[in-house]
């Protein structure tokens, strides 16, 4: 018999002030059997830091050819695709072909490693962001996870702070590729 996703719900409240967004959220996100609540925080901060009324969840870890995060425009064509953690070069090519923009959030003890040998090919496609962050910053961020959360984001001048009543971590976004730059 195949384990359950198990359902999360977040109430969460996004003060942007780089973007001008503020908004709440009400979501509702299954965490897939394999993932952990270091993965799970990573997307719902990935989710906070590109919040919009059209931003979704895809469908998981199950799903190889879909994103993480997706936001889709009036017709159907997909604006930004994001992934979360090391995702195959080859799909990551093909989202940006399917796709607007692209964001790669890179995550673990690994995710240094990993675009020292993706950068080569990843780094030539002119709508790919890649970001990492530290694992110290994710392994805290997995401290917030609960069945039932009331989270706030708050970013002002790039600086990024997320928490809920008990806690306010500030964890590191770095952009180590965006379109248009030279790789790192």
């Amino acid at each position: 018999m195949a384990l359950k996703s198990t359902i999360y719900k977040i109430n969460l409240n996004v003060s942007d002030m780089d973007r001008g967004y503020y908004a709440e959220h009400a979501l509702t996100v299954a965490r897939h059997p394999s993932e952990n609540d270091e993965r799970l925080m990573v997307r719902v901060l990935a989710f906070a830091l590109h919040a919009s009324e059209d931003l979704r969840f895809g469908r998981g870890l199950s799903t190889e050819d879909e994103a993480d995060l997706y936001e889709p425009d009036l017709t159907g064509a997909i604006r930004l695709w994001l992934d979360v953690g090391l995702p195959d070069e080859r799909l990551v090519r093909k989202a940006a072909a399917r796709a607007e923009r692209v964001v790669v959030v890179s995550y673990g003890r690994t995710a240094a490693q990993w675009w020292e040998q993706s950068k080569g090919t990843l780094a030539r496609l002119d709508n790919l962001t890649v970001v990492r962050l530290a694992p110290a910053d994710t392994l805290a961020l997995a401290g917030l996870a609960q069945r039932a959360m009331k989270l706030q984001c708050i970013v002002n001048e790039g600086q990024i702070w997320l928490g809920d009543d008990d806690a306010m971590l500030q964890p590191a976004w770095e952009v180590i590729h965006s379109a248009g730059t030279p790789p790192r």
